[in-house]
């Protein structure tokens, strides 16, 4: 029984020292006087198409895709302003959405899991399978090219070694993300698919890819209503007057289209 007891708070140990190896926030940086950006010809050329009011939703995904002059298939994203207070923690966000139709990202996922699991997670789309050699290479600096890493709780100890590496680079599997789990076949299935993480910074701002301008329209709609749907639900119950304030719609290359906010 004693034994057990020191498994478990060995385990308790390792989540923690998980925690505290993922990304410290960004130092803020000094005042600069602010300079005017210089934009190309091309940003220039399409903004001039873009219409001065907020549009509905339809007719602000209609416009974005086609401010896009990028030469391949460029992302979609939002730009979410909250009306939360900068820098303060009670009203920071952090929670996760599964867009319906995917980012259409080929997202890579390395999954560390025992040999009873590794059939089913093989099964879900994981991309590699991670055993102890792997964790040495990893801790040494030698990272594979993945978008996110998931363990099972029985490997945590061992990852241990490598957080110092896949933490600052926001891969460390923790339980806040869903990315340790007893269940990681489903949590591949869920990357996947497009799960995805909504986070504030030290501004009330969420950007986040919402596909791909070669989606049909309605696939970014359903897919930006998702992540509104995922904000007002965990929205701080301190928060007064009006939460979701603006939303922008822009191509990865081209200019931004205001979305009416009573069209959500």
């Amino acid at each position: 029984m004693g034994a057990r007891k020191q498994v478990k708070t060995t385990e308790e140990e390792i989540l923690k020292e998980a925690e505290a190896a993922q990304p410290a926030p960004a130092k803020k940086a000094k005042a600069k006087p602010s300079k005017e950006k210089i934009r190309g010809k091309k940003y220039k050329e399409t903004a001039g198409k873009v219409s001065a009011d907020a549009l509905p939703l339809a007719g602000a995904v209609k416009q974005v895709k086609t401010l896009s002059y990028a030469s391949f298939d460029a992302s979609v994203d939002a730009h979410i302003k909250l009306g939360v207070e900068p820098g303060n923690q009670e009203q920071s966000i952090r929670t996760f959405v599964s867009l319906p139709h995917g980012t259409g990202k080929q997202v890579k996922v390395l999954v560390f899991a025992e040999s009873a699991l590794v059939a089913k997670a093989k099964e879900a789309g994981a991309d590699i399978i991670g055993d102890e050699d792997l964790i040495d290479e990893i801790a040494a600096g030698k990272i594979p090219a993945v978008d996110a890493v998931i363990a099972t709780p029985s490997f945590m100890p061992k990852i241990a070694k490598a957080a110092r590496v896949l933490g600052p680079k926001g891969l460390m599997p923790t339980p806040k993300t869903g990315t340790v789990t007893d269940d990681p076949a489903k949590a591949v299935g869920e990357i996947k698919k497009g799960k995805v993480e909504l986070k504030t910074g030290d501004q009330p701002l969420i950007h986040i890819s919402i596909g791909k301008v070669s989606f049909d329209e309605q696939k970014l709609i359903d897919n930006l209503k998702a992540v509104i749907e995922e904000l007002n639900q965990v929205r701080p119950s301190k928060i007064k007057g009006v939460y979701i304030q603006s939303v922008h719609l822009a191509p990865t290359m081209g200019p931004s289209v205001k979305v009416d906010l009573a069209s959500l």
